[in-house]
């Protein structure tokens, strides 16, 4: 069984900076592919970035210059530096992950964590 957690999530000023992590666990042989997405009340959830095994990376264009993705593979963590953020950040943010594990090789997703941008 696969598992991601996540955390970092928060409340914080327009202007502010947050970090989001993301650790996957369980029986894990290889993931091909770590990224973040987001849900914001009302709207559908969409690709904030990625990062693949090789390292490369691609960003929604509303938070290119201002969020940076990144892995550490001894970890199986990523992280999401989320810099000058704006009230249209405001989301619920979720891990995804695509892992070849004991089960055979499948996407998979955190639970969520809630990123408020708030004066």
């Amino acid at each position: 069984q696969v598992q991601l957690v996540e955390s970092g999530g928060g409340l914080v000023q327009p202007g502010g900076s947050l970090r989001l992590s993301c650790a996957a666990s369980g029986s894990i042989f290889s993931i091909y592919a770590m990224g973040w997405y987001r849900q914001a009340p009302g709207k559908q959830r969409e690709l904030v970035a990625r990062i693949i095994s090789g390292g490369s990376t691609n960003y929604a264009d509303s938070v290119k210059g201002r969020f940076t993705i990144s892995r550490d593979n001894a970890k199986n963590t990523v992280y999401l530096q989320m810099n000058s953020l704006k009230p249209d950040d405001t989301a619920v943010y979720y891990c995804n992950a695509d892992i070849w594990g004991a089960a055979g090789r499948y996407d998979y997703w955190g639970q969520g964590t809630q990123v408020t941008v708030s004066s």
